[in-house]
């Protein structure tokens, strides 16, 4: 059954704003966001940066699709762009998501175009440091901003690009709804795709540098040893970012290693997780996955690196490992698919803690909270 839509004492006009609509975990949690906030009463408007490059998350909000180049002439572009449409919205804020947007949202704020801008940290590095710079220099166009973790928060204190007063912790809600698949899907995909493997491990997310594949696959290459039947299917497209050339080379290696399968980007991630045996993460750095958390909420067996904001969501309901570790990776993993069904008990307090700590209702009540702050001090002081 739906969800009630909810009225709030003061409706509320909001513009979004991200770089793409491509299948990613900042995307999703945008997405998230919007949708939740106009089920409760409010006037929304999504803004997309750039042209699509690859499959896209779908939506029904109100989207202005600027289609710009990922350059910086597509972001100045983009932004003259928008100042029409933002004249005619009239947002009471522009709450923004990643560097690209979150740079577009202060050049608007620069220029007048909006009266109160929001950024959201997904990760634990925004990128190098011209980036950094940029943050810095640009950092009074900014109001108030969020990390998705404790971790990122601290990260972003470190590196000066935002001050205390200026940047709280609300985590990524997850959508349990959206998890739920028919029971079936399990052995129809584990015969599409396993291939008669006794253990499947997934890993899901693009294949950049911050998810340190060559490490997942030296770590699976010592479990294939022992574990001849084991399979790892890794979900995630090829990430369109400076490095790409080097990502699309480690495509290739992914596609030839053993016992290893590429499923590319996919939209059915739930069913994929119901179908296999384990999760595995191998990051270098990471703000808060979610598709950790949905791993949990799936009640699957998890083997983490102990990055960013990894141990803020697992706690105590998997194995953490150092990064960049690949024997210690592989050792948990083998130690995982050699656990007893009693020794399995634990994973239901796995999808215990994400309804507690993560579920959509008490995370978009901070966030419903967090707005409203801002804009009742905004117009106090004004």
């Amino acid at each position: 059954m739906a969800a009630p839509v909810l009225s709030y004492p003061e409706c509320m006009r909001i513009a979004y704003c991200i770089s793409t609509l491509e299948i990613g975990g900042a995307e999703k949690q945008a997405l998230l966001l919007a949708n939740q906030m106009r089920r409760r009463g409010h006037i929304v408007l999504l803004f997309v940066l750039f042209a699509a490059e690859g499959i896209e998350l779908e939506t029904q909000l109100p989207v202005v699709r600027l289609n710009q180049p990922r350059t910086v002439r597509g972001l100045l572009r983009a932004a003259r762009l928008a100042r029409a449409f933002l004249s005619a919205f009239q947002p009471d804020l522009l709450h923004s998501h990643t560097f690209p947007a979150n740079m577009f949202a202060r050049m608007l704020a620069m220029r007048g175009h909006v009266p109160f801008v929001v950024h959201t940290f997904h990760n634990v590095t925004e990128g190098g440091p011209l980036r950094t710079l940029a943050y810095r220099l640009t950092r009074r166009s900014m109001d108030a901003s969020t990390a998705v973790s404790e971790a990122v928060r601290m990260r972003m204190l470190r590196r000066h690009i935002v001050t205390p007063t200026t940047i709280q912790t609300i985590p990524n809600a997850i959508d349990l709804d959206a998890l739920r698949v028919e029971p079936t899907q399990r052995p129809t995909l584990r015969a599409e795709l396993a291939r008669g493997a006794s253990f499947v491990w997934i890993a899901v997310g693009r294949i950049s540098r911050a998810k340190d594949y060559p490490n997942l696959l030296r770590a699976f290459a010592l479990v294939h040893e022992q574990q001849p039947s084991a399979a790892l299917w890794i979900v995630g497209d090829v990430a369109a970012d400076r490095h790409q050339r080097s990502n699309r080379e480690l495509l290739g290696r992914i596609q030839s290693a053993p016992g290893v399968r590429c499923l590319g980007s996919r939209s059915d991630v739930p069913a994929l997780l119901f179908a296999a045996d384990g999760f595995v993460l191998a990051s270098a750095w990471e703000g808060a996955p979610l598709a950790l958390a949905e791993a949990m909420a799936m009640q699957l067996p998890v083997v983490a690196t102990d990055v960013g904001g990894v141990r803020e969501i697992l706690a105590d309901c998997g194995e953490l490992v150092p990064q960049c570790d690949s024997p210690s990776l592989a050792s948990a993993m083998l130690r995982v698919m050699r656990l007893t069904s009693a020794s399995l008990e634990r994973l239901a307090s796995s999808r215990a803690r994400i309804e507690e700590h993560f579920a959509i209702p008490a995370i978009i009540q901070q966030w419903e909270s967090f707005y409203d702050h801002l804009l009742a001090r905004s117009r106090m002081a004004s």
